[in-house]
């Protein structure tokens, strides 16, 4: 099933997007695509991007989405990870991650859109013999037939290794019953129903925003993507192509609470049915804020990339629970267990297990040790620290020990802390997130230098811009002579997030 897209100035038609879809799908199996092979994307948002992601589940092929602001250290490690076949870029961002692209692996380029004259947009011209991915496109035949297998997407996620893990889910049977319960289970995680008018401006690299538009598809809903997110142009578009639904994150709230009054009462916001934040917890202040502006729109579902989707929560929910990530949807069982792995009594804070029977299983690409430690009696955590009360809601109260989530994203600080002990001068340091009123967490870094070393916190951004995406970058930087440890000698991260975060008197 295909969606109508609206991106720019052109709508896809379902039979439209569909033909392109299978186009690109016989471009894949021309170019040596098999059933569970992998294809890698750093593509913006883009017409192409959905287009090609579709065409992966007619072939059964498994596509990684590449973050466009990762540099080459990045991308290599991931490309090489994943076992991806083939690369499809945006040309202009290629001269950046060049030097990370294995030199055997084939590589396809898309030209990025451009406003001609007129404000309509349209795909430079390319260069010869540039393996343009458009003129591939216009003399290929169409795939007939397809896979019966849909794979999907590869996320990447990590934890206190510093490097990421690359989640793959192995296609299972179940039948017509089994099919309508996932129907059901995506239905309340993300709120689609048919004949929804759906709005996204999400980076579609992140499994979330990715997961939507798939599920759109399926729902043969009406979908406007967006290049980027920008709040008055959200509120335009509501009212423009009177959208019902929308994946909106807490930051976007921030942004779009933080308009003047004048620019927010200019738009008619009425067809809204259902609002849908996830991929970070949104802090009860701005979901009160958003529910008193939208009304009984706004709906908020817990999730990871290993475990699915989880618990939801709708705005009349929250207004009697405020801070809970909601219960369990379809297919979901939780417990909370203490660090001896037994159940603990309600209200009582412990690790959040959970079992999602309606998601096939997955592994962690070359990495089988790190998935069996997830896993306890056939429940899985990624770490998440909460309660359930005596309702049956879940609060969280603590996302993964070390994660940091910002904007949305998640940010490891094991690996920039990894980056950090690479560069001369750098004895020892410690990265951590604290609150901030935008973005929900931005990082510090604390750094001990070696020796009499003087460094200045312009010097270790630079080094760490060569190496990490710009969101990665620590935005405040301290030089101690020494770090606080545990007994351990591990670093006390505590104390130091404490010491950042403790009111000034």
């Amino acid at each position: 099933m295909f969606p109508t897209l609206s991106f720019g100035d052109h709508e896809f038609a379902p039979r439209e997007l569909e033909a392109i879809a299978a186009k690109a799908a016989g471009v894949l199996t021309r170019i040596g695509f098999k059933d569970g092979d992998t294809l890698a994307l750093m593509l913006r948002n883009d017409p192409a991007l959905v287009e090609i992601m579709l065409a992966t589940r007619q072939v059964g092929a498994y596509f990684v989405p590449l973050n466009w602001h990762f540099k080459a250290h990045e991308v290599d490690y991931i490309l090489r990870d994943s076992g991806a076949k083939t690369l499809i870029v945006h040309s202009d961002l290629l001269p950046s991650i060049a030097a990370g692209i294995p030199a055997d692996m084939p590589i396809y380029r898309v030209a990025p859109l451009a406003a001609d004259g007129g404000g309509a947009l349209r795909r430079a011209s390319p260069k010869p013999g540039a393996n343009d991915w458009h003129s591939l496109l216009a003399e290929t035949e169409p795939m007939r037939g397809g896979s019966s297998n849909i794979r999907g997407m590869v996320a990447y996620t990590s934890g206190t290794t510093g490097q990421p893990k690359g989640v793959r889910r192995i296609p299972q049977g179940g039948g017509p019953d089994m099919a309508a319960r996932m129907e059901r289970m995506y239905a309340q995680g993300l709120g689609i129903i048919e004949g929804a008018r759906c709005l996204i401006s999400a980076p579609l690299y992140h499994s979330a925003p990715c997961s939507y538009v798939m599920f759109a598809a399926r729902r043969s809903a009406w979908l406007r993507l967006e290049a980027r997110f920008d709040a008055e142009a959200t509120l335009a578009a509501i009212e423009r192509f009177r959208i019902t639904d929308a994946y909106l994150v807490p930051t976007m709230f921030v942004r779009l609470l933080r308009l003047p009054a004048a620019v927010r009462s200019r738009y008619d916001l009425s067809s809204l049915r259902f609002v849908i934040s996830t991929g970070a917890p949104c802090a009860p202040e701005i979901k009160r804020a958003m529910i008193a502006w939208w009304g009984d729109v706004i709906n908020e579902t817990y999730a990871a990339s290993e475990l699915g989707y989880l618990t939801t929560i709708s705005a009349k929910e929250a207004r009697l629970k405020p801070g809970s990530a909601g219960r369990p949807i379809e297919g979901v069982s939780l417990r909370i267990l203490d660090d001896d792995g037994r159940d603990v009594a309600c209200g009582t804070i412990g690790k959040i297990y959970a079992r999602q029977d309606l998601m096939p299983p997955f592994t962690y690409i070359n990495r089988q040790a790190d998935r069996d430690a997830l896993e306890h009696e056939g429940y899985l955590t990624v770490g998440d620290i909460g309660y359930l009360d005596a309702d049956g809601y879940l609060f969280v109260t603590d996302r993964r020990n070390d994660l940091v989530l910002s904007g949305g994203v998640n940010i490891y600080p094991a690996e920039i802390e990894a980056q950090l002990m690479t560069m001369p001068g750098i004895a020892d340091c410690a990265v951590f997130g604290v609150p901030d009123p935008e973005f929900g967490q931005s990082l510090v870094a604390v750094v001990q230098a070696d020796g009499d070393v003087a460094l200045t916190a312009e010097q270790v951004r630079a080094f760490l811009a060569t190496r990490l995406a710009d969101f990665k970058i620590p935005r405040t930087i301290r030089f101690r002579d020494a770090l606080p440890r545990e007994d351990t000698g591990k670093i006390f991260k505590r104390l130091l997030r404490d010491e950042f975060t403790r009111p000034q008197s």
